[in-house]
């Protein structure tokens, strides 16, 4: 994967092809308004709302996984993520880890490989079961050189302190937009995984921050994983808050492998 393809695909998450960073400024505060962005740079209506789809589309993420219903049919996820030496990067929304140029992880779902591009941290947790909402939740995000993207989540508690999580915290630049490319720290990606990855919750969904683009397969794992309350302490001090509300299924089926 060559790095300019990561941090294109990457960039990707955070802006529309049609608009500058500078006038696309968005917040999770605002998220609401999010729909109604205007790209002052653009003249027709489709292009000069950019963001519409994260009002008017029927198949946002995150969702509310209470209403899952278990299935035998669904395939096995298979996740490689072997060790490798990532660039840290404060994205403006998130703390980041953008994966290396030939880096082999991937997650494959049936006959389907997705190569593992980077992850990122929300606080608290953006997918919820009912009442429960977790205090942090953690993305795996894999694209394919097709576009396609799948995403896997992990739910975070508090409990054990977990020495990737503080290796990463201890790297990210507390500047938005700034990477750190130059720590050379080999990370172990597995070690943020739960020990049991055979059950979990999936659903067609998107990207749960501008542009909300649809499309993106989902599955989160259904054990979790911790952090210490300190840990997530540290998680804050770069962004708070930075989680999107869950939204409406609009008939779509929360599937659930056990």
């Amino acid at each position: 994967m060559k790095i300019k393809r990561v941090v294109a695909l990457a960039a990707i998450f955070l802006f529309s092809a049609t608009a500058s960073a500078d006038e696309l400024e968005w917040t999770h505060y605002d998220q609401e308004k999010w729909g109604a962005t205007h790209d002052s740079s653009q003249t027709t209506p489709p292009l000069m709302y950019p963001f519409a789809v994260c009002s008017i589309g029927q198949h946002q993420s995150p969702v509310d996984l209470a209403s899952a219903s278990v299935s035998n049919k669904l395939n096995k996820l298979r996740i490689h993520y072997p060790p490798d030496v990532p660039a840290f990067y404060n994205s403006g929304h998130g703390v980041q880890v953008n994966f290396s140029e030939h880096y082999d992880g991937r997650l494959s779902v049936g006959h389907e490989a997705y190569p593992l591009i980077q992850l990122h941290f929300h606080e608290p947790s953006e997918h919820v079961i009912g009442s429960r909402k977790f205090p942090a939740e953690l993305h795996f995000v894999h694209v394919r050189e097709d576009g396609k993207i799948a995403v896997l989540g992990v739910l975070i508690e508090i409990g054990e302190e977990n020495p990737v999580f503080q290796s990463i915290l201890e790297n990210i630049p507390y500047t938005g937009g700034e990477s750190n490319q130059t720590a050379n720290l080999r990370i172990h990606p597995e070690k943020l995984l739960p020990r049991n990855t055979r059950h979990f919750y999936t659903v067609a969904g998107s990207l749960t921050t501008p542009p909300c683009s649809e499309g993106v397969d989902w599955y989160i794992l259904s054990n979790i994983i911790t952090v210490s309350e300190s840990q997530l302490v540290q998680l804050k001090s770069f962004y708070a808050d930075n989680a999107r509300q869950p939204q409406a299924l609009n008939d779509r089926v929360v599937a659930e492998k056990r």
